[in-house]
């Protein structure tokens, strides 16, 4: 997928969480979360810069996730270290989910294509497609961003019915 498919998929992804977020009164970490995941939408793409590394190889992986899970979480750890914030291990782990759905978000995206993933890479190269559209495709592309801002409407429209917006 392309640029804005994977905008898209990460918003869909992400408006759960946010909508939590804000749900329990955590606004400033919902926006800040959000922002985070959608800079680094296309975090598993750095492939195409690293001349060893081939496209939808190790970095469109669930160990690349995990990867950049541990090392969001211990961002979060840091940051809230830093900040005298007592909830480092809950920061730590929010940002190792945020890492994971992240990397997730993209590796859903391409999956939808008929190149697909390699999920288990190193334990197999075996790649997983639903092949429902090439990553080109201009329609797809903007129909999943269509589909995220929807589904992130839906779910903060749902958190406001909640809160009483």
């Amino acid at each position: 997928m392309y640029r804005i498919g994977h905008l898209g998929t990460s918003i869909a992804v992400y408006a759960p969480f946010g909508a939590g977020l804000i749900a329990i009164g955590a606004d400033a970490l919902a926006v800040f979360a959000g922002a985070v995941m959608m800079w680094f939408t296309m975090l598993p793409d750095v492939d195409h810069r690293l001349p060893i590394v081939p496209h939808r190889g190790p970095t469109h992986s669930l160990a690349f996730a995990a990867v950049v899970g541990v090392g969001f979480g211990a961002a979060g750890s840091l940051a809230a270290s830093e900040l005298g914030v007592t909830a480092a291990v809950g920061l730590g782990t929010f940002g190792f989910l945020l890492g994971v759905a992240t990397v997730g978000a993209h590796l859903l995206a391409d999956a939808l294509t008929p190149a697909g993933v390699p999920l288990f890479w190193p334990v197999s190269r075996r790649t997983y497609s639903l092949s429902l559209w090439r990553a080109d495709n201009t329609v797809a592309n903007y129909g999943l961003f269509v589909v995220g801002l929807a589904v992130a409407l839906g779910a903060f429209a749902l958190v406001g019915r909640l809160v009483g917006w």
